[in-house]
Formats: C-alpha cells, sequence, structure tokens
C-alpha cells in the first residue's frame, strides 16, 4: 500500500474535491473524477480505488452504484467532522 503521508492527501484530495463541489448526498460525482487536480504521479486508479474504499468503510463517503460506474457522495450525517478534518490537514 502506499505510505501513510501520500495516503493522507489522496484522502484530503478526495474530501476536499467532493466538499467544494457540495455534493452531499444526492448530488453526487464519478469516481473518475477524483484523479483530476492530482499530479501524475499520483494518479494511480489502484490507490484511489482503495483511499475510496476505506472512506466508504469510515461512512465519509457514501456511494451509488450506477450502469456506467461508481458515483460518490459525502455523508451529511458525517458533515462536521469532514469540515473538521479537511480544516486541520489544510
Amino acid at each position: 500500500m502506499a505510505s501513510d503521508r501520500f495516503y493522507e492527501q489522496i484522502k484530503l484530495h478526495i474530501l476536499k474535491k467532493l466538499f467544494d463541489m457540495r455534493c452531499w448526498m444526492g448530488k453526487h460525482t464519478n469516481i473518475h473524477n477524483m484523479q483530476k487536480g492530482l499530479p501524475g504521479h499520483s494518479r494511480d486508479s489502484k490507490v484511489i480505488s482503495a483511499v475510496v474504499s476505506d472512506l466508504i468503510r469510515e461512512e465519509l463517503v457514501l456511494s451509488k452504484p450506477t450502469h456506467y460506474g461508481l458515483e460518490l457522495s459525502l455523508n451529511i450525517k458525517k458533515k462536521l467532522f469532514i469540515e473538521e478534518y479537511i480544516e486541520k490537514n489544510m
């Protein structure tokens, strides 16, 4: 697996991206959009998928399977934690 620092950077990037796009509950975006905005060496889809899986397991991110891929949104029930996490790590 990726180093802890790299893992945390990707986790922060995904949460910040969904937060900036205001993807809460009903509004969602495709998992492939999470790679955009990362440097070329960080765009490993396996690592991003692993981080997303962990975020789903932690219930910070909700997933919606569709026929064209996995859609992601933030869990409104964890809004305070997500905002504090982003603010603390920026």
